[in-house]
């Protein structure tokens, strides 16, 4: 279907994650003149840059995929967690199926866009010099694009290696036999450490604040097994929805205090035999919101780590007697061998609580204590999270404000969607959306038919302009605050509130009633003819 008038595209899309893929299948279905940007020269988003040893998805399968059953029903993984390359192999996979680099633009990274009131539309240009206009502009940058490196006093003077694990080099980098410092122990962190621990002269790990990680529990999957399964594919997809997370793990509905303490040792073992993130997405109904009941899941999760770590004064850093912070207010990461790793000779833990880095040398790293040498810097410091990727662009709405002022003193949205002042911009997996608090192809899904079904029913009523409103903007971060105040989460200076960031306003980026609370808000919007939202 061509474009209106004066314009390149009815949908321009950015991004080539699970949320941009869903929303180019799904629009080019329905006859929308649609194009995709995409920065990287792959399909996949994250899973384009993901390809630092260990990377792997700390969601299970196949909850971790499309649930077209075009795709799933001839797919087969070969473990229960995929690894970088696996996801990449899936991604190929899908744009097999589903036909999709062909209105797909690699390469090109989308660097300016500005609202025309007058022709209603939207003026693209890319950092390749690509001009586009289109009607709606849809952004799914995801929740980690942006990356965060700390300004460490000397880190240009380093001479050796030094990379960001979201800008790890495609063709990789050889750790074996080298001296291997890694600063940050989040997701990322503790996957390089298993592997370098396995290959590396020395692994020096340098900890702000210990992780809480949970037993991931993988294992090889059977092309048998997942037939078998596949039975139940339907069951699956359709649980995830129903969940506050978007998996297929049910949270229980007694809380932690009201059980026998014999009974609740049961039930903690149970989850954390099933791995994943059942020990924190299917634990007990108050743990998220009373502190109480939270430290009985501290003190389970703190004696598996120590009952592994061999020597007491590093289990104790690794997992403090005295909580660091509620457990599960930060995105729990999943480990292997991450504990054991600490065992060995090779691997040396360093306390930044204690012995802050003063500057980064031309050999490594010091600290207030110690000079550690490495010929490798990992950084594993995480990203300017949710609204990160989104502010990077220079997005200019009415009145010339941009995206990144509107929100410097908060973010301000309706349904995690849409922004008054930015007519005709909707953004997926953003901030006070589900986002970093769900299951990122279960929120593609959910998320992204509602997008196809109001950008499908404006066109059928003729409507060329939908804006969010004020007022709804207001009562959407109410709802949030709200919400939020009845959990534990800003207990933890993490990326969920921003923390991470230096000068970032504090406070909850994610939704955080659960997946089927808001794709009711999403419906209950839709069946009001769009409440909230001012349509021309």
């Amino acid at each position: 279907m061509t474009a209106p008038h004066g314009l390149d595209h009815d949908v321009v899309v950015v991004g080539a994650g699970f949320a941009g893929l869903y929303q180019l299948h799904r629009l080019r279905a329905l006859g929308f003149s649609t194009v995709l940007l995409e920065a990287g020269s792959g399909l996949g988003g994250i899973w384009h840059w993901n390809c630092y040893p260990g990377a792997r998805v700390d969601s299970h399968v196949p909850v971790y995929e499309f649930s077209d059953e075009e795709l799933w029903r001839d797919w087969y993984w070969d473990e229960r967690f995929p690894d970088w390359t696996a996801l990449r192999r899936y991604f190929q996979y899908v744009d097999d199926k589903w036909d999709l680099s062909r209105d797909i633009r690699f390469d090109t990274r989308l660097d300016t866009a500005t609202w025309d009131e007058a022709a209603t539309c939207w003026n693209l240009t890319t950092r390749n010099g690509q001009s586009l206009r289109t009607r709606f502009l849809v952004l799914c940058t995801g929740f980690a694009s942006k990356a965060y490196i700390p300004d460490l006093p000397g880190l240009d003077d380093y001479e050796g290696q030094c990379h960001h694990t979201a800008h790890w080099p495609q063709e990789g980098v050889d750790m074996t036999g080298l001296r291997v410092g890694v600063i940050g122990t989040g997701a990322s962190g503790v996957q390089v450490i298993q592997e370098a621990a396995k290959i590396a002269a020395s692994v020096t790990v340098f900890q702000r604040t210990p992780i809480l990680a949970l037993a991931m529990q993988q294992h090889r999957l059977t092309r048998a097994e997942q037939d078998e399964a596949k039975a139940r594919y339907p069951e699956i997809f359709r649980t995830r929805t129903e969940t506050f997370a978007g998996f297929d793990i049910i949270r229980r509905d007694e809380s932690a205090l009201a059980v026998s303490d014999e009974d609740r040792r049961t039930g903690f073992e149970q989850m954390w035999q099933a791995g994943g993130f059942s020990f924190w997405a299917g634990n007990f109904a108050d743990i998220m919101t009373d502190e109480t009941a939270n430290r009985t899941a501290y003190d389970f999760w703190r004696d598996k780590v120590h009952a592994r770590v061999h020597d007491p004064a590093v289990a104790e850093l690794l997992a403090p007697t005295e909580p660091p912070h509620p457990f599960g207010v930060k995105r729990p990461s999943l480990e292997q061998t991450y504990y054991d790793a600490f065992n060995q000779q090779n691997v040396t833990l360093v306390d930044l609580k204690t012995s802050p880095i003063q500057r980064v040398t031309t050999t490594g790293v010091r600290t207030t204590h110690n000079d550690y040498d490495v010929d490798l810097i990992v950084m594993a410091t995480g990203f300017d999270a949710v609204t990160g990727g989104l502010t990077s662009i220079d997005i200019h709405g009415r009145a010339d404000t941009t995206l990144k002022d509107y929100w410097a003193r908060g973010v301000r949205s309706h349904l995690g969607l849409a922004s008054a002042g930015f007519p005709n911009l909707i953004y997926l997996y953003g901030p006070q959306s589900p986002s970093g608090f769900c299951n990122g192809p279960t929120c593609a899904e959910v998320q992204g038919s509602w997008v196809v079904q109001l950008l499908d029913d404006l066109r059928h009523q003729g409507v060329t302009r939908i804006e969010a409103t004020s007022h709804a903007e207001d009562s959407w971060r109410d709802l949030v605050r709200t919400i939020g105040d009845m959990t534990l989460f800003d207990r933890a200076d993490s990326w969920y509130v921003g923390a991470n960031i230096p000068g970032k306003p504090r406070e909850l980026l994610n939704f955080p009633g659960g997946v089927p609370f808001y794709a009711e808000s999403c419906r209950t919007c839709a069946a009001d003819g769009y409440s909230g939202f001012e349509l021309v």
